[in-house]
C-alpha cells in the first residue's frame, strides 16, 4: 500500500500505476518498470509539460516518456545536440563564437563568428570528431536554476555572451535554469537529456560558408536525417538575416531593447515597406513576361500569409497594367462529411483530395474557354461549400492567381505548359533568435497565427487548432514542402515585430486550454515561448499588413 513517503505515478506508456520512493527520478522510474518502447527515451511529459529524465518526483504524477518521434522529444534531442557541438567548438577554437541561425534542408545552419570566412572541410571533421569524443566520454549534463542576477553574473564572466545577457536583461523572470558540461555553460529554451551519450546519430557538413548540423529522423529515430538542398530559402533567409544584422535586431534581446526605446513603430514601418519592397520586386519579374505567364501559382504551409500576399500582388499587377483575378483554393473543399480521413481517422484537411478536384478543373477549363463562371465559397465555420452568386470571367490581359496549400503541386494543372506558369513559395522564415543557440522556429509563428485566426473567424479554440497541429505539419511534409523547391521565388511572410503583437491576442486564448489535456503542453510551451518578448501596440500596423490576417483589422475581404 502505499504511504506518505511514496508517491504513485500513472504511466501512459503503458497504462499502469506504480509506487516509487519520493524524490525518485524519472530515468529511475525509466529502469524499474522496465518499459519496453522501441526507440531510446530522451525526455518525458509530466501531468502534461515536458521535463527532463532528472526531474524528481515528490507528488502523484501522470508521466508520458517520449522519444525523437515526437515533437517534444525532438527538441530536447536537437538542443543537446547544439550544446555539444557549442562545447566542441569552444574547446578547439576559444575565441569562435557559433551562431545557429535558422533551419534549413532538414538540418540548422550554424555560421562561426570570429573565425574565417570559409570553413574547411577539415575543420567541420576536426569539430565533428571532437563532438563524437564528447558523446562517447556520457558527459553528465547538468542542468541548474538560481536567481537572474546570478545567472547574469555567470555569463557575464563567459566571451561572447551578449546575446544572452541582453535576453536576460527583458525577461521578468526571476529565476533562470542554464545547463553544464564541465565547465561549459550554455541556455536553453527547454530541457536537455541528461548525458551526452544520449545523442545517437548527428552529422556536420559544411555549407555555404557554414555548417549544417544534422540530427536524427523525425520518423526513424534509427536513421540520420537526408540533407536535402533548398537555394532559394537559404537565399531569402541570409537576406534577411542580413538585413536585421543593419537593423541591430538578430535577437530577441536587441529587438526588445528597442521596443522598449520606443523604437517599435520605427521597425513597424521598415519591415512593412519590406514587404512591399519584395511584391514590387515579384511584378517586375512577371511584367518582363507579360506574353507568356497566365498562372501565379502561390502555395505556402498553412498560415504562412497565402491570401493576403495574394490580395497585396493583385494590387500592384494592377498597377503594371494586368487584370488579376484570384481563385482561392480553399474554397474547393469539399463539404466536411466528404472529406478523406487520414490514418489516425481524423479529417486529413491537408491532403489534395480534399479539394473538389473534378469541380475545379471544369471550372478552370470553362474559364480558359471564355464561359463565364459562378465561383464556389467554403465556410470554415460550418463546413460546408456554398454558391453565393459571384461570378468570374476572364478578361483581355486577365491574369489568374491561384492561391492555396497545394499550388504548386502538377496535379493541378496536368495540362497547363510550364512556361505560362510562375510560381511563387509563401513562408514565415524566421530570421531572428532568441540567443546564438536558441532559434525561432518557422512553425511556431505559423502555430501562432493560427491559434489566433482560428479563434477570431473559425470558431476554434486553441486546444482544437493545437489538436490538429501534428497532422498539419504532417501534411506539410507530404503535400506542400516537396514542391518548394519549384518555385520561382520564396516570399518571406515573417514581420521582424509581430511576435511582440501576436503575444497580447495569443496568450488570453492559450490560457483557456484545460489543464492537464495533452494539448496544455504545447499551450504552456508557447506561453513560455511568448513571455521573451516586449508586448507593443498594433495601432501602426497599416490594414493590409500581412499581419492584420490574423489579428484583424484588415481591409481585405476574406
Amino acid at each position: 500500500m502505499p504511504n506518505n513517503k511514496t508517491a504513485t505515478i500513472y504511466c501512459k506508456n503503458s497504462n499502469s500505476y506504480h509506487d516509487f520512493p519520493l524524490g525518485t527520478s524519472l530515468a529511475e522510474i525509466l529502469s524499474k518498470i522496465n518499459l519496453q518502447l522501441p526507440n531510446k527515451i530522451v525526455a518525458a511529459r509530466v501531468n502534461c509539460k515536458v521535463e527532463d529524465l532528472n526531474f524528481l518526483v515528490y507528488k502523484p504524477k501522470d508521466i508520458e516518456f517520449l522519444d525523437t518521434t515526437s515533437i517534444e522529444g525532438m527538441r530536447v534531442y536537437i538542443n543537446t545536440l547544439s550544446m555539444i557541438f557549442g562545447k566542441a567548438v569552444s574547446e578547439l577554437y576559444p575565441n569562435t563564437l557559433v551562431k545557429i541561425e535558422f533551419p534549413i534542408s532538414h538540418g540548422y545552419y550554424c555560421h562561426l563568428i570570429n573565425f574565417k570566412k570559409t570553413v574547411s572541410l577539415a575543420e567541420v571533421q576536426a569539430i565533428k570528431q571532437r563532438m563524437k569524443e564528447i558523446i562517447a566520454q556520457d558527459k553528465t549534463i547538468i542542468s541548474e536554476e538560481k536567481q537572474r542576477e546570478t545567472v547574469q553574473e555567470l555569463f557575464a564572466k563567459l566571451p561572447n555572451q551578449d546575446d544572452k545577457l541582453k535576453l536576460f536583461d527583458s525577461l521578468g523572470n526571476k529565476y533562470l535554469r542554464y545547463f553544464r558540461i564541465d565547465d561549459y555553460l550554455d541556455y536553453y529554451n527547454g530541457v536537455l537529456m541528461p548525458s551526452t551519450s544520449y545523442v545517437q546519430l548527428f552529422d556536420l557538413q559544411a555549407y555555404d560558408n557554414g555548417i549544417l548540423l544534422l540530427g536524427t529522423n523525425a520518423d526513424n529515430p534509427s536513421k540520420l536525417e537526408d540533407l536535402a538542398p533548398e537555394p532559394k530559402i537559404l537565399e531569402v533567409s541570409k537576406e534577411f538575416y542580413k538585413m536585421n544584422e543593419h537593423l541591430n535586431i538578430n535577437s530577441v534581446g536587441e529587438l526588445n531593447k528597442q521596443f522598449l526605446t520606443n523604437k517599435s513603430f520605427s521597425l513597424i514601418k521598415i519591415a512593412e515597406a519590406l514587404h512591399e519592397k519584395k511584391l514590387v520586386s515579384i511584378v517586375d519579374a512577371i511584367a518582363k513576361k507579360r506574353k507568356k505567364i497566365k498562372f501565379i501559382l502561390v502555395s505556402g504551409p498553412s498560415s504562412s500569409g497565402k491570401t493576403t500576399f495574394s490580395k497585396r500582388l493583385a494590387i500592384q499587377l494592377v498597377l503594371a497594367g494586368f487584370k488579376p483575378e484570384i481563385i482561392s483554393l480553399d474554397n474547393y473543399f469539399l463539404n466536411r462529411q466528404d472529406t478523406p480521413r487520414d490514418a489516425n481517422g481524423d479529417w486529413d484537411f491537408e491532403s489534395i483530395y480534399a479539394l473538389d478536384l473534378p469541380l475545379y478543373k471544369q471550372q478552370l477549363q470553362q474559364l480558359l474557354a471564355g464561359e463565364t463562371v459562378e465561383m464556389p465559397s467554403f465556410s470554415f465555420e460550418d463546413g460546408k461549400r456554398y454558391f453565393k452568386g459571384e461570378k468570374l470571367h476572364l478578361q483581355k490581359n486577365s491574369i489568374i492567381i491561384m492561391e492555396g496549400i497545394h499550388a504548386l503541386n502538377p496535379e493541378l494543372l496536368p495540362d497547363i505548359p510550364e512556361h505560362v506558369l510562375y510560381k511563387i513559395y509563401v513562408s514565415a522564415l524566421s530570421t531572428i533568435s532568441l540567443d546564438n543557440h536558441n532559434w525561432i522556429s518557422t512553425f511556431d509563428t505559423c502555430l501562432l497565427r493560427r491559434i489566433i485566426r482560428d479563434f477570431r473567424f473559425r470558431n476554434y479554440s486553441a486546444q482544437e487548432t493545437i489538436k490538429r497541429w501534428a497532422s498539419v505539419r504532417r501534411g506539410g511534409e507530404k503535400w506542400i514542402y516537396p514542391f518548394s523547391q519549384y518555385a520561382d521565388v520564396v516570399f518571406n511572410s515573417s514581420l521582424a515585430f509581430e511576435l511582440a503583437v501576436l503575444k497580447k491576442h495569443a496568450e488570453p486564448i492559450l490560457d483557456e486550454v484545460p489543464e492537464y489535456c495533452e494539448e496544455y503542453t504545447e499551450a504552456c510551451r508557447l506561453k513560455n515561448f511568448l513571455n521573451y518578448f516586449v508586448s507593443i501596440p498594433e495601432r501602426e500596423i497599416p490594414p493590409t499588413s500581412l499581419l492584420r490576417e490574423f489579428i484583424g483589422g484588415s481591409s481585405f475581404k476574406y
